[in-house]
């Protein structure tokens, strides 16, 4: 039976491409080999490397002889697009490098013109119609060095989306994926990576009747971003579903899942959510980036005189301290900020969170699993019993966790926790509606704190404006205060995409605890009699605060009356 080389070894002779004594001189030199190195490589190659075989005429020869194409590698410019239609594991294990795609045909350079079954593989695996190309072994070896292991330590970056989402449409529909399917990994990690450079905190997918829209949450907005067809929503969902392992098969129920990917030179998390929607499965990725931890209180927005304050707050030894506001108005990095600060050797900090997202060093985190009876409340009970100096309960929820918080601070620990509340007052009357003693609301507490986020001007491009007569009009100051104003707006600029804003800060109330309002408290007074109150002491509203930035140049008119649109003056 022959083999490969006993056919190349025919076809060379047949071509005059080496002589009959040399070929017999080369047998006896390899069969000597052979019988020394049992793994010594075949005739054909032993002939090539001792320089009798020229592989480049032979590959063409091979190339006439069975009709194949013959191509050369060297010095062709591979579109990175086209090295990822092929799993990296099945160019490595079968030498096969893509070199175009023409008229829908992947176009393929093959070193075994006899090896059928890689060829019909790969068309399985793309999708496509695949032809190969005949070029040497080196020829392979060098390209792959030369062109696809610099696409790899890429993993991406330099693939622009709108070419990945057109090498999709020409290669066909997929409709399932399995890890190694490409392009559209491709297209996954280029949206993933786009929601990097462009700060987004949020990447949502979502089908609808037509399309399958892509929206990034940059500093608190939707921004759409360029859509991959309709016809691969499938196909990118459940890529993103085995990233997250969740279940693929699963398409009627939500899901939830993390996704640790390297992308932009650094290591992020991602907490996906799925929802089945009536066009599809719509996903949601929160983007969980250590850096953002990092932040100190100037980082939040305080201005020097609140900053002052808060820090003369959270050095107590005890009592409780609580963040107050909707979803997304930062309160938990407000409060990761705290511990950041307060983070020192001589102090034991434990946290309690639903989930635990961010990794603290040097601080014990404990995550609430509700299936097996680790609640707020039992999670906050058993971590007393470390004898910690500061405690962080993500939210408090209900009568029993605000009961041994409450407790906790009034022996000798520091709280801090968070509540949903429209403003700072409002915590103490949340608090006693959920079950807890007005007496012990009193005592435990020091403070209350509501905030929102607002957009920063981008510092690249903001300039120098002049607001509107309206707008001035909004502020209701007196024109004392608007002589030494500083308003500025961002003109837009590539590194805000155009909006003007770049980051967000805070704009803060924060509602002190004094004895006379203690003792209104204690009395179950309301929280319009408490707000009223703690005005006449100085209590300066986040609308009044957000002005203060506004004449500073940190942010707009516009921004502060969006996120404060319920405030009094």
């Amino acid at each position: 039976m022959k083999t490969a080389d006993d056919y190349l070894i025919q076809l060379a002779l047949d071509h005059g491409l080496i002589r009959s004594d040399r070929l017999q001189e080369g047998r006896l030199q390899w069969a000597a080999l052979v019988i020394e190195d049992p793994s010594a490589p075949g005739l054909k190659d032993f002939l090539v490397r001792a320089g009798v075989l020229d592989e480049a005429a032979l590959t063409k020869a091979v190339a006439d002889d069975l009709g194949f194409a013959s191509v050369t590698l060297d010095g062709l410019t591979i579109p990175p697009a086209i090295l990822a239609t092929v799993p990296r594991s099945f160019v490595r294990e079968h030498s096969v490098v893509p070199f175009a795609y023409t008229d829908g045909v992947l176009h393929v350079a093959v070193s075994d013109p006899l090896a059928m079954d890689v060829i019909d593989s790969l068309a399985y695996v793309t999708g496509s119609r695949v032809v190969g190309a005949l070029t040497s072994v080196d020829d392979i070896a060098r390209t792959l060095n030369r062109c696809y292991e610099k696409e790899v330590a890429d993993s991406g970056k330099d693939l622009p989306l709108a070419a990945e989402i057109e090498l999709a449409n020409q290669i066909g529909e997929q409709t399932e994926v399995s890890e190694n399917d490409a392009p559209i990994n491709q297209i996954v990690q280029e949206i993933i990576a786009e929601a990097i450079r462009r700060r987004a905190s949020d990447i949502h997918l979502e089908p609808l009747e037509r399309s399958f829209r892509v929206r990034y949450r940059i500093d608190g907005v939707l921004l759409e971003a360029a859509p991959p067809p309709k016809r691969l929503q499938l196909a990118i969902i459940s890529r993103l579903k085995i990233m997250a392992n969740i279940s693929i098969a699963e398409k009627r129920v939500p899901q939830d899942g993390r996704i640790q990917i390297f992308v932009e030179g650094r290591t992020l998390d991602l907490r996906v959510s799925s929802l089945p929607t009536a066009h599809g499965e719509s996903i949601v990725m929160r983007v969980l980036d250590q850096e953002g931890l990092k932040l100190g209180l100037p980082e939040l927005g305080f201005l020097p005189d609140d900053q002052a304050e808060f820090e003369r707050l959270i050095a107590a030894p005890d009592g409780m301290v609580l963040v107050t506001g909707p979803t997304g108005s930062g309160k938990t990095t407000t409060l990761y900020a705290c511990l950041h600060q307060l983070n020192q050797s001589s102090r034991k900090i434990i946290t309690v969170e639903e989930p635990v997202e961010y990794q603290l060093s040097g601080i014990n985190q404990v995550p609430v699993n509700a299936a097996i009876g680790m609640t707020f409340a039992a999670a906050l009970r058993a971590m007393l019993r470390q004898a910690p100096n500061i405690v962080m309960v993500g939210e408090i929820r209900d009568r029993e966790t605000a009961e041994i918080a409450i407790n906790a601070s009034l022996t000798g620990h520091l709280v801090f926790s968070t509540l949903h509340t429209n403003d700072a007052p409002s915590a103490v009357t949340r608090l006693i509606d959920i079950g807890a003693k007005p007496f012990l609301v009193a005592a435990a507490l020091r403070a209350s704190m509501a905030q929102r986020l607002v957009r920063r001007n981008c510092p690249h491009c903001r300039r120098a404006d002049v607001p509107s007569a309206s707008e001035i009009q909004l502020l209701k100051l007196p024109a004392t205060r608007l002589v030494d104003a500083t308003f500025m707006s961002g003109a837009g600029c590539q590194k805000c995409h155009g909006t003007g804003y770049h980051g967000r800060i805070g704009i803060f109330e924060i509602f002190f605890i004094n004895d006379e309002i203690r003792s209104m408290i204690s009395t179950q007074a309301s929280a319009s009699r408490l707000r009223q109150r703690a005005r006449e002491h100085g209590l300066r509203t986040m609308r009044e605060d957000g002005i203060r930035k506004v004449l500073a140049g940190h942010t707009t008119i516009a921004e502060v009356v969006a996120a404060t649109v319920g405030d009094e003056f």
